[in-house]
């Protein structure tokens, strides 16, 4: 089966991580994680570098323990301004979940999200 697309996703819950790598492989996407926004940015660079960059990043907003989707996006978005990266947060009052689109963002995943939620989305932003 051909890829449908590459996705970084970064999330600290290992629970969240590993229902949602096996939805993105589910849905035939290639599907790599990081715990945190610093190793979102180390993975995301060393594929680009390597000539094999991703199509999509999707960023837990808030990691307590680490960096954060909000540092990490704007960390992405000087290495590579074309990045599509979605926020994934329950935090949904937060002004660049409420305002996607106007801070740069591709899309928003809010927490607990489903299976058609990212489907559609997905397909929304890589499918076009």
């Amino acid at each position: 089966m051909t890829s449908k697309g590459k996705i970084l996703l970064m999330d600290d819950e290992q629970v969240i991580l590993d229902v949602t790598l096996e939805v993105l492989r589910f849905l035939g996407y290639d599907a790599a994680f990081a715990r945190d926004g610093a190793a979102a940015i180390e993975i995301f660079s060393k594929e680009r570098t390597g000539g094999r960059p991703f199509d999509l990043v999707i960023l837990d907003l808030t990691v307590p323990d680490g960096m954060g989707g909000k540092e990490a996006f704007e960390k992405l978005r000087k290495t590579d301004p074309s990045v599509k990266v979605v926020l994934s947060t329950g935090y949904t009052e937060d002004p660049m979940m409420t305002d996607y689109a106007k801070h740069g963002l591709a899309g928003i995943l809010a927490k607990p999200y489903r299976i058609s939620d990212i489907k559609a989305l997905l397909e929304k932003i890589i499918q076009k």
